[in-house]
């Protein structure tokens, strides 16, 4: 932190004055890209229906009450459809992400081409949201539940790998010096100083990942993947809006469980 001298005193300043001018040309130049993003979603927003959306949001929501308790009977296979597209599409995102985070840590890899490889893996994963998987797999496997579980699995690998391998990235290397010091093989290394150390990680994250499953799990029905969303997606077209507001009122009963369930879940692992 430079300080300013004068003939007299010294005036500390936090930055120098290159420092600040950088600092200035980078707030001028943020909020040059604001103005010009803005002006841009201005063009293209109608705004007179910007200007009536409190009015349609309240009858819309009117329309949704009160919503249609008989049709809950109905709900009960979709939800239970909907449970186990993000159980098992988290199941099979931890089987498949599990081998790929130890190939993509640098601590664990075999080859540095393995690696990227392995990154390539996880970054595609990310870079495609769920139901983007979901439509492309009911256009190959056709609709249904298989779709969703697998779009969920896919989806899944590339939060789950990246979270795994930071993990194991972050072990201590102590363990490791001594169990290969005792002449032990590369896989019994990794099985006793490496997992012992990530296993409460991996854990929490694959939880977490199911946690959040859930809430993907209720829209890729919208697209034919399965579960609760098929039938919110019929009741909106059909305009019944008494169900779609009991459908609502189930998706948010079901996500409120799921986080209670996990952050139990959560705390006794960790």
């Amino acid at each position: 932190m430079p300080v300013q001298t004068t003939a007299t005193t010294k005036v500390w300043q936090r930055f120098d004055r290159a420092t600040r001018m950088r600092h200035y040309a980078g707030w001028i130049a943020s909020t040059i890209v604001v103005l010009i993003c803005w002006h841009f979603i201005s063009e293209a927003t109608r705004w007179h229906f910007v200007a009536d959306a409190p009015q349609q949001f309240v009858e819309f929501v009117g329309r949704m009450f009160p919503p249609n308790w008989a049709y809950m009977d109905k709900l009960w296979l979709p939800l239970w459809d909907t449970l186990n597209i993000a159980t098992l599409g988290t199941l099979l995102g931890i089987i498949l992400a599990f081998p790929i985070s130890f190939l993509a840590a640098r601590n664990t890899t075999p080859h540095i081409l393995v690696r990227y490889v392995a990154l390539l893996i996880i970054v595609v994963s990310r870079s495609v949201n769920s139901l983007i998987w979901a439509l492309l797999l009911v256009a190959i496997l056709g609709p249904g539940v298989l779709a969703g579980i697998i779009a969920i699995g896919l989806r899944s690998i590339g939060f789950i790998g990246k979270l795994f391998y930071e993990s194991i990235e972050e072990t201590s290397n102590e363990p490791v010096e001594a169990i290969s010091a005792t002449g032990a093989t590369p896989l019994q290394v990794l099985s006793y100083s490496i997992l012992p150390q990530v296993m409460p990680s991996f854990a929490g994250v694959s939880i977490f990942r199911w946690d959040i499953n859930i809430r993907e799990a209720t829209v890729i029905g919208l697209v034919g993947a399965g579960g609760i969303g098929l039938n919110l997606d019929a009741s909106v077209n059909a305009l019944r809006w008494d169900q779609a507001g009991m459908i609502f009122i189930v998706i948010f009963g079901l996500v409120l469980i799921s986080e209670a369930v996990s952050a139990q879940v959560r705390k006794a692992i960790i």
